[in-house]
């Protein structure tokens, strides 16, 4: 099953790192988060990855043309008109499809441009900025078990997402912004979705929060599968900082690997 990672914003929230790289490749201890992303659905042996790219796209291509040789021992022999020869190499099982889903674009935009690599398949689908120790295998038989057009992760906080009303069989009778005396769940991300909801995404202006989730909502077709562990999203600098923290105290509960 392939995941796919929104990866195009400019990161506005984090400028003091986003202006030289998308906000997907600022690294949480010398690593970005975004292989923080990748690594935790690969735990769960899910290894297919299309990554939405858009602002500063050519970073995560450099990024990933380059991982390979540096997670390897090699020998470069200048003798030998410069052949490069690997003794040892410890990458992931990966397969990383890098697509160019335009500076502008708005995240159902994004979602819509990449239909030609999902097909008629399931598909998995989270934000380029956000870690949890959410259990993929169970969200997936979540997601199977419902019947849903889309499942989303909800988790409890106090940021600025969009707010979800939830009935008592999880299902999302409603999916709208969050206001100042919310204390709703909110939008985790890491979710499953199938691919009809490809026809609720109109082009690159939709926002795939408003128009296609709050659609599905209304058709009974939006579920939500509620994690009471570890999320955050690292929209700010100090959500950076606290991330790095817990990684440099060998304590960050997102590292299921």
């Amino acid at each position: 099953m392939k995941v796919v990672i929104l990866a195009g914003g400019f990161g506005t929230r984090i400028s003091e790192e986003s202006h030289l790289k998308p906000k997907p490749m600022i690294e949480i201890g010398g690593r970005p988060i975004l292989w923080h992303i990748m690594k935790s659905y690969s735990h769960f042996g899910f290894n297919d990855f299309i990554i939405c790219c858009g602002y500063k796209q050519h970073v995560i291509k450099e990024w990933f043309a380059d991982y390979y040789l540096y997670n390897s021992d090699v020998t470069f022999d200048f003798t030998k008109h410069g052949e490069m020869k690997v003794h040892n190499n410890e990458t992931e099982p990966w397969r990383v499809t890098l697509v160019d889903t335009g500076l502008n674009t708005m995240t159902g935009g994004r979602i819509k441009r990449i239909q030609k690599y999902i097909g008629d398949e399931t598909f998995m689908m989270t934000y380029g900025d956000g870690v949890a120790d959410i259990n993929i295998n169970e969200l997936l038989d979540f997601h199977r078990n419902s019947k849903a057009t889309a499942t989303i992760t909800t988790v409890n906080s106090t940021q600025r997402f969009g707010v979800i009303d939830i009935e008592e069989d999880g299902k999302i009778s409603s999916f709208r912004e969050k206001s100042k005396v919310d204390n709703s769940a909110i939008n985790g991300g890491f979710m499953v979705l199938e691919p009809r909801i490809f026809d609720y995404i109109e082009g690159d202006g939709t926002v795939f929060e408003k128009q296609p989730l709050e659609t599905a909502a209304e058709k009974g077709e939006l579920i939500a599968f509620r994690h009471n562990g570890f999320w955050q999203c690292m929209d700010a600098l100090r959500d950076k900082n606290q991330l790095e923290e817990l990684w440099e105290k060998d304590d960050a509960p997102w590292k299921v690997w």
